[in-house]
């Protein structure tokens, strides 16, 4: 059944040359787009992963996650204090608390987050799982490179991985 009563709050933060849109229920952050997507990339997701939820900009409500990611973006803080919602399957979930983990500054290889979570030959599907991570920025999957040490897939684009990894190398 869809509850129609349901709303997810929605805002467009502006920084520098990038804008994202943010999305949080009443519980907490759901969503950060990637750099400069149009609102239809939010309302889509919000439209699979929130069936018959309305949509409501509300800046207000997502002033505090905004001012997070702001401060971030702005090389003064280092880490999240706001709550988050994950919707995915417990499998992405366990993926998304082990990036939550990777220190600022510093990055884990795909198979070290297989190995975090328990499931070393699991990589692959870490790989899906870390694309999957709709909460871009604050759930830090642009801490997670190649075994190499190369740049590897990023749902915002390797640009927009590329400068936030060296925001954090400052």
């Amino acid at each position: 059944m869809i509850n129609m009563d349901s709303k997810l709050y929605w805002s467009l933060l502006v920084n520098k040359d990038w804008s994202l849109h943010l999305a949080a229920t009443a519980e907490g952050l759901c969503y950060v787009s990637p750099a400069n997507r149009p609102f239809e990339e939010l309302a889509e997701w919000a439209r699979s992963r929130f069936p018959g939820s309305e949509l409501v900009q509300d800046d207000r409500m997502l002033e505090p996650y905004a001012n997070e990611l702001d401060e971030y973006l702005h090389g003064t803080r280092r880490s999240f204090s706001g709550s988050r919602v994950f919707k995915g399957t417990l499998f992405q979930q366990r993926v998304w608390d082990a990036l939550c983990r990777i220190p600022y500054g510093e990055t884990r290889s795909y198979s070290d987050i297989a190995a975090a979570i328990g499931k070393p030959s699991s990589v692959r599907a870490v790989g899906a799982a870390i694309g999957a991570n709709p909460i871009l920025i604050t759930v830090p999957c642009h801490r997670v490179i190649g075994k190499n040490g190369a740049l590897t897939g990023f749902r915002g684009g390797l640009d927009m991985k590329t400068r936030l990894l060296q925001l954090e190398q400052g």
